[in-house]
């Protein structure tokens, strides 16, 4: 079977990525970054440890936080050790910005979801980063949204009892 190319695609499938790619980031890209991941570890090692980790016999509300911001430390500290060395970090551009609303949104989902429950703040974010972050047709988006949340309901409301703010 033949390789289908389109008219105007480069024959060296390199060549397309270095089209697509955004220039590289610098060494001090690499340490901003890795200091970033290693200041969110700390913080949240700081937070899990207000909430009780607990013992390995008897875990605490702070001990997969806990866990989870060693390893946060852990990866910034390497990707520390590593700056300047790999050749795969982008530099910022504007394509960035969408890094930066889909934290806006989580921010937003995490400040009202206490107030009226996680359905609509969760069916809302999805809704978001599907059709606007992620350009799916509007159709797809709130079909998935709403699918997505039904599933989440029955799955960790119903199913396995988990306490979070709901509003049914």
């Amino acid at each position: 079977m033949s390789e289908q190319r389109f008219p105007d695609a480069p024959a060296d499938p390199q060549e397309a990525e270095r089209e697509v790619r955004p220039p590289l980031a610098g060494p001090v890209t690499d340490v901003v970054v890795a200091l970033a991941v290693v200041g969110l570890g700390v913080a949240a090692l700081v937070g899990s440890l207000a909430l009780g980790a607990g013992s390995p016999r008897t875990p605490g509300t702070g001990t997969w936080p806990l866990l989870v911001s060693i390893a946060l430390v852990g990866l910034g500290l390497g990707l520390l050790a590593l700056s300047g060395r790999t050749r795969d970090a982008e530099r910022f551009t504007r394509a960035s910005l969408h890094v930066l609303a889909g934290l806006a949104t989580m921010i937003g989902f995490v400040a009202v979801v206490r107030v009226i429950g996680f359905e609509i703040p969760a069916t809302l974010l999805m809704l978001v980063w599907l059709r606007f972050l992620g350009r799916e047709p509007w159709r797809t988006s709130i079909v998935t949204s709403l699918a997505a949340v039904v599933v989440l309901y029955v799955v960790f409301v119903g199913l396995l009892a988990i306490p979070i703010p709901h509003m049914f």
